[in-house]
């Protein structure tokens, strides 16, 4: 077993049993930071395990951030099994694809839904509500210890015209950019830095072939990525190389 140089720092990475959050935790932990794999579902457990298999410092906890107690939850679970966190990674996403449009379908065949108050809730809860009181719960326990140092690193997706197709995910996505870019703001005296990453199209499962092409005849899609090539960007903005980055979103080609 090839074991991994440790640093002090601990990261939450939401969403961590697959896609990005997987690829994520994995790289952090390559570089010596011990992560707590926020999960719904499946796979947690398995991507902490080959963690700890290859000398990293990993725990799984699963729960479901639209729980508004799930943030505190996750905080303490981290503290107690991993150490004070001073790295977040709000990469989860209680996707729901609602639109305006009576279409039963978008171009690439998933199916729509149209927007109701479940839809809009379950995204908010989960895309907006749960970042701010993640990052809430980080600003308390950081100040409370007079911690220097921290990163934040959200997600987003959608454009200037929104997410046709998937409005409740682009609008609580956006609300998401305004959190964390607000609290590069207020937080700075603190030391963290507070970034989002707006991802290329990924290929997390979903990428067919008619994807392929629509990515390839774009004029503003250039790669379809795959989840490690993210996560090493989101690696980098929670790393001492990027102090000086703050209140950016980062979109990726």
């Amino acid at each position: 077993m090839r074991e991994t140089a440790r640093t002090d720092h601990v990261a939450i990475v939401t969403g961590a049993n697959h896609g990005i959050g997987a690829a994520t935790a994995r790289a952090l932990a390559a570089r010596g930071v011990a992560v707590l794999c926020a999960h719904l579902g499946p796979g947690g457990e398995e991507v902490a395990e080959g963690i700890r298999r290859t000398g990293g410092r990993a725990a799984a906890f699963e729960a479901d951030l639209g729980d508004p107690a799930a943030s505190g939850t996750l905080f303490d679970v981290a503290e107690e099994r991993l150490g004070p966190v001073d790295i977040l990674i709000n990469n989860a996403s209680g996707w729901v694809q609602d639109t305006f449009t009576p279409d039963p379908a978008d171009r690439f065949g998933r199916p729509l839904q149209p927007v109701t108050a479940e839809t809009w809730s379950r995204q908010f809860a989960v895309d907006a509500m749960a970042p701010a009181l993640l990052i809430g719960e980080l600003a308390r326990r950081h100040r409370a210890r007079g911690a220097g140092w921290g990163r934040i690193v959200g997600l987003t997706s959608g454009g200037d015209l929104g997410f046709p197709g998937e409005v409740s995910y682009g609008a609580a996505k956006a609300a998401q950019v305004n959190y964390t870019l607000s609290a590069a703001v207020e937080l700075a005296d603190l030391g963290i830095t507070a970034n989002m990453v707006h991802p290329p199209v990924t290929d997390t499962g979903w990428v067919t072939d008619e994807v392929r092409e629509f990515v390839a005849s774009s004029g503003t899609h250039f790669h379809v990525a795959e989840p490690a090539e993210v996560a090493e960007t989101i690696v980098f903005l929670a790393s001492d190389a990027a102090g000086l980055v703050t209140g950016n979103t980062i979109t990726l080609r």
